[in-house]
Parts: C-alpha cells; structure tokens; sequence
C-alpha cells in the first residue's frame, strides 16, 4: 500500500502504483501515471502528461511534465516519461514534449542534480549524471553513461555520446564526440575520458584502438569521409569503434574538435 500525506493533492484520474510514498503539498495532475515504489518528497509536483516508471526518489522541489517553454506549442497531447531508478534532485525541471516528437524521455537509473532542466523533446539515455544547474534544450540527445558536470549549457538538438566527461561550466552547439573529455571556453576535445572509461571495464586494448580511431579522424589530413574510411582499414573493429564511426556520420551540426 502507498503512504500518501493527507496534504498531497492527487487527481482522481491519476494512477499511483504500489509502496509509493508521497509527501505533503505534492501536486499530483490528472493523466498522470506513477509505478511502484516512488518515493516524491515533499512540493514535487507531477503534471499531466507524466510517465514515470518505478523506484524513483524526487526530491523537493522538482516539476515534471510543465508545458514546453516552446512558443510554437500549441496544447498538443505529448509526454514526459522517465524510466526507472533515477534521482531527480531539489528544483529538477523536466518539461513534456511538443509535436516534434511528442515526448520527452529520461531513461533509467540517472542522477539530474539540484537545478537541471530538460527542455521539451530530449532524451536522456541511462546511467548519466546531468550536474547542478545543467540546461538542456529542447530535442537534444545524451546517450548511455554520460557525465555532464554543473553548469553545463547544452544547445538544441545537439547529441551527447556515451561515457563522455563534460566539464564544468561549458556551453557547446556541436555534437560530442563519445568516450572523450570536453571542456574550456570555447569548447574543445580535450582527449579520451581514460579514467571514466577504465571505471567502466573498458580493457587497455579497447581504449588504444579508440585512441588510435580519434588520432587518425582530428589529426589526419583530408577529407572526413576519407579519415572514417581509413579507421576501418586499419583499427580493428569493434561495437564502440562502429559507435563513433556511425556518430560521426550522422552528425549534421558537426562534433567539437
């Protein structure tokens, strides 16, 4: 059974699954669906539209689901879903989709830091950690196991790959490259996230081949698609080798170098 304060206020047509606790001046909306075994301290406040899965804790402060700070919003019936297993600290913002893509989505087992937003038709894979004060705009993308430290500016539709380091206080409108350090104004690659990588049981033969791969793409002369193509002749290949290739190649605002 749930534990509801008698100071929350949930709309009969919400969904509250089981061993949820919900503390005083939580606002709970209508439409609303929350799964098992959350935990919403007190003033978190879910609106329509809101997806949540299992084993969360949101702590006070938080909104979930707010309409999109988009002006060419215009009521449509979207999403905002998170998955299970996250912490969404003090002051999180996590606003729905629009017609774009009709939801926003954070994934599964996250930390979002006191004071991240995630704007209208993001998605944020699994396994990140967004630090205090990260903005992310709208239809942006972060892939599995990323870190962005506090701070952090994250421009529209831009693509964050998986186990990169993002320093603190950096604003960027190109993709980042996957497995590598970023930081400095402006924003420049500053190598391969080597510590975060071996954490994660990366071997030392992986994390060469990869150091290899990115030495022959930002250090090599002539054109890109001639660098890709010499990674795959002379880099043994791998899932992670074919990641950055196949990132490279769909990115369409370019990667910060």
């Amino acid at each position: 059974m749930s534990k509801i304060s008698p100071l929350a206020y949930i709309h009969p047509e919400a969904v509250i699954g089981e061993n949820c606790e919900i503390g005083p001046f939580c606002y709970i909306d209508k439409g609303v669906v929350i799964g098992n075994d959350n935990t919403l301290m007190n003033s978190v406040t879910v609106l329509y539209g809101s997806r949540i899965g299992s084993g969360n804790v949101f702590f006070p402060g938080a909104v979930i689901g707010a309409v999109p700070q988009d002006l060419k919003f215009r009521g449509e019936d979207t999403t905002a879903e998170i998955g299970d297993n996250n912490k969404i600290r003090e002051n999180v913002t996590i606003n729905r989709g629009t017609a774009a893509k009709n939801r926003t989505v954070v994934g599964s087992n996250n930390l979002l830091m006191e004071g991240v937003h995630v704007a209208h038709d993001a998605i944020v894979g699994n396994g990140c950690i967004l630090g205090n004060s990260t903005k992310l705009a709208g239809e942006i993308i972060i892939d599995d196991n990323a870190i962005l430290s506090a701070g952090v500016l994250m421009h529209q539709f831009c693509r964050v790959g998986s186990y990169t380091m993002i320093g603190g206080g950096t604003r960027f409108s190109q993709n980042v490259l996957p497995f590598s350090l970023v930081a400095r104004e402006p924003a420049a690659f500053c190598g391969l996230n080597t510590v975060g990588l071996r954490r994660r049981g990366f071997d030392r033969d992986l994390i060469n081949n990869i150091h290899m791969a990115y030495q022959i793409i930002l250090q090599g002369t002539g054109k890109l698609n001639d660098l890709l193509a010499r990674v795959e002749q002379e880099i043994p290949m791998s899932p992670e080798i074919q990641y950055i290739l196949d990132f490279i190649r769909s990115s369409d605002r370019g990667f910060i170098r």
